[in-house]
């Protein structure tokens, strides 16, 4: 497929994908999530006794197995007993639950977990052709987001391969990609349920939007500077529409005026050229319809403002003996910095910082426990990643195979080992799987 413009939705698509999605892990202890990890399952006996009778005691040879296990959710620090019996099997009335409204059977189906869907389409007809329903998508459109997940992307034998690790759920989840065309691409980022890749078809280079689960994907018409960019995608659910933002060049030349493509107009606009500046990393972030980047000269931050089109400098001076710093976007107008603090390895800490707005002053809000930073780089020089989305913040290293999640909002730290770099070229990203993500 050539062209600009180009879209590929095929009938047959997700019923392929439904056939091919499959589970390939679940989550396991001390908060780890493994890459082949096999299903965890849980035991137990149902006790009859007539416990809490007075007068009596259990006399039954069936004793209640008490196991330990974690809480759901992120904030796993505090283990549980408790105990765990088998309950009766609900007998069901099939010819009752024929009869379910169709609203109200699609209003349930909505809430169901994206990755589940595909598991009961095979029921009947009617749930197999349910991604194809206005209907049940107003709905899916109307719930809330099933929750954060981890996106890792990354080519073996030159075919793309993704697997998507559902944080709700503690659950692995191998996502075809073969519906993309066979480019020398790499992963741009994701929002609101789509993904975003630029690579160079041919010669060409070429911004790619696709929708993982539905894989619906169209090729993003030329830019009028048509080079390797820095790219940003940021999506709008109520508008229904998406924008994607490039910058400088990948080798730093800044003379190229920045160009925002609105899916609503399907084309690119050129706006202000960014200003001579002296960029600390070509890593960006969004938030509060703003861009940002870091700079060494002048030391801060430039802002680029999505709403008038301009660039604007931003005299936040960073933290003293910073080695290297991310900035990650949190919800609102919440703008994190995270880095490493120390010239040598015996003091070094990985500490966040926030954007105090009003004061233009970086506010240290949390400091990564030494244990857990010595087990994430244990050289010193060691490079890890770091992304985020909605108060979440990722930490990846590459040396080690490693993963770390902190909760901004409930301060929690959990591991999520083997995840981020099961292979030397993997790249990783937080996702939100939807069905109603639309590409145009």
């Amino acid at each position: 497929m050539s062209g600009d413009g180009e879209t590929s939705e095929s009938a047959g698509s997700t019923s392929e994908l439904s056939s091919q999605l499959v589970r390939t892990g679940s989550f396991h202890e001390e908060d780890s999530f493994r890459w082949q990890a096999t299903h965890c399952g849980g035991g137990g006996s149902r006790n009859t006794s007539p416990l809490g009778r007075p007068g009596s005691r259990n006399t039954s040879p069936s004793r209640q197995k008490v196991i330990k296990t974690k809480p759901r959710g992120l904030d796993e620090e505090t283990v549980a007993t408790f105990g765990k019996a088998i309950q009766p099997d609900v007998q069901m009335e099939d010819n009752i639950w024929a009869m379910l409204p169709e609203d109200l059977l699609n209003e349930i189906l909505a809430r169901v977990p994206p990755f589940m869907i595909f598991r009961l389409r095979s029921v009947c007809k009617r749930w197999n052709s349910i991604l194809q329903d206005n209907s049940f998508l107003k709905f899916h459109s109307q719930v809330p987001s099933h929750g954060p997940c981890l996106l890792t992307f990354w080519k073996n034998s030159q075919i793309p391969q993704c697997s998507v690790f559902s944080l709700p759920l503690k659950q692995w989840y191998r996502i075809p990609f073969t519906f993309l065309p066979q480019w020398a691409f790499w992963l741009v980022g994701s929002s609101g349920g789509l993904v975003c890749f630029s690579g160079l078809d041919g010669l060409s280079f070429r911004t790619l939007v696709c929708n993982p689960l539905t894989q619906a994907w169209r090729i993003l018409p030329s830019m009028h500077y048509n080079q390797q960019r820095q790219l940003i995608m940021v999506v709008d659910r109520m508008d229904r529409s998406f924008k994607v933002i490039a910058t400088s060049d990948i080798y730093g030349d800044r003379s190229l005026p920045t160009e925002v493509y609105d899916s609503k107009l399907d084309y690119w606009s050129l706006h202000q050229t960014m200003p001579a500046v002296n960029l600390c990393s070509s890593k960006m972030a969004f938030c509060n319809s703003r861009l940002y980047l870091e700079t060494l000269s002048p030391l801060g931050l430039m802002m680029y403002r999505l709403d008038t089109g301009y660039w604007e400098h931003i005299p936040a001076k960073f933290p003293r003996s910073l080695l290297d710093g991310y900035l990650v976007a949190g919800t609102q107008k919440r703008l994190f910095l995270v880095g490493r603090i120390g010239l040598y390895s015996t003091l070094q800490s990985m500490r966040i910082w926030e954007l105090d707005h009003a004061k233009i002053t970086w506010v240290e809000i949390s400091r990564m426990p030494p244990r857990y930073f010595r087990a994430l780089l244990r050289l010193s020089a060691e490079r890890f990643e770091c992304f985020g989305q909605d108060n979440l913040i990722c930490f990846t290293s590459w040396n080690q195979g490693k993963g770390l999640l902190y909760d901004v909002d409930k301060k929690v730290w959990s591991w999520i080992t083997g995840c981020a770099l099961t292979s030397y070229n993997s790249q990783i990203c937080f996702y939100e799987p939807r069905f109603d993500a639309s590409i145009h």
